[in-house]
């Protein structure tokens, strides 16, 4: 695998992402090996994996690759998108997924983290939710993510003004589990992981799937969905929407019109 690199320890599993040159950014690529992994890892019975960056990386994913997505009149997050598939296969693996964060965290792959199980992270962290910085509407099932991981009104703050949150922060308000100094960090993560291997696994993956369908269970009226899929198509049909994507591939800042 190019993008990644793989070991399992006894029944851990740890994916490290390895893709400097692209900020580790969630291309189609990069996910399509990393959905493959935690398949294979589960057929070789790993009780826990663990998803983490190369040590003294900067950024532990840029999020969304930004330059795969459509330019407009198209849903640039439907079903079928990469980090979709991402999201689903982390949160039905059949056993617990610990987010091991050195570095920053940018757009989708702020959500790629909060669908993990737990998340451990180094103090100088920051989880930034950048979508409104391009131009780009967030899908609902992600804003469902978001909403499961912390209160609205921190998920407002995130996708409203896009700026970094501290790990401390992130903590405080229950976004994440720990906040961890870097030293000790890959120790305590897999001191972590450890004393859940030794569990009973049939007894976690149960209670992994009972809680997934508990936090889902948010009833949308079919009307409210359609409402909600419209106003993501009132964004990406716009001119800002484009926008966005031009600027961000011509490496200038967008001048939204809001239309």
């Amino acid at each position: 695998m190019e993008s990644i690199e793989l070991s399992l320890e006894g029944h851990i599993g740890i994916i490290t992402l390895n893709s400097p040159k692209k900020l580790n950014a969630l291309s189609h690529a990069l996910v399509e090996e990393v959905v493959s992994a935690l398949r294979n890892f589960a057929e070789r019975d790993a009780r826990v994996v663990i998803l983490r960056a190369r040590p003294g990386v900067k950024v532990w994913s840029a999020g969304h690759d930004v330059s795969e997505l459509p330019e407009g009149r198209r849903d640039p997050l439907g079903w079928d998108d990469p980090l979709r598939n991402l999201v689903r296969t982390i949160e039905t693996y059949p056993a617990p997924v610990i987010a091991m964060i050195e570095g920053t965290v940018w757009g989708g792959a702020v959500e790629t983290v909060l669908a993990c199980d737990i998340v451990i992270a180094a103090p100088a962290s920051t989880f930034a939710v950048t979508p409104a910085r391009l131009g780009v509407p967030y899908n609902v099932s992600g804003m469902m993510t978001f909403m499961s991981a912390a209160s609205v009104r921190v998920v407002k703050e995130l996708a409203f003004t896009a700026a970094p949150v501290s790990a401390e922060r992130a903590e405080r308000v229950g976004m994440i589990n720990h906040v961890v100094e870097l030293d000790e960090l890959e120790k305590f993560t897999l001191g972590m992981a450890h004393t859940i291997a030794d569990n009973a696994p049939l007894s976690i993956r149960v209670m992994k799937e009972q809680l997934r369908v508990l936090t889902g269970a948010k009833p949308v009226s079919p009307r409210g969905f359609e409402k909600v899929q419209g106003l993501r198509r009132v964004v990406y049909d716009s001119y800002d929407y484009a926008e966005g994507i031009r600027a961000f591939k011509e490496k200038r800042r967008p001048k939204y019109l809001g239309r």
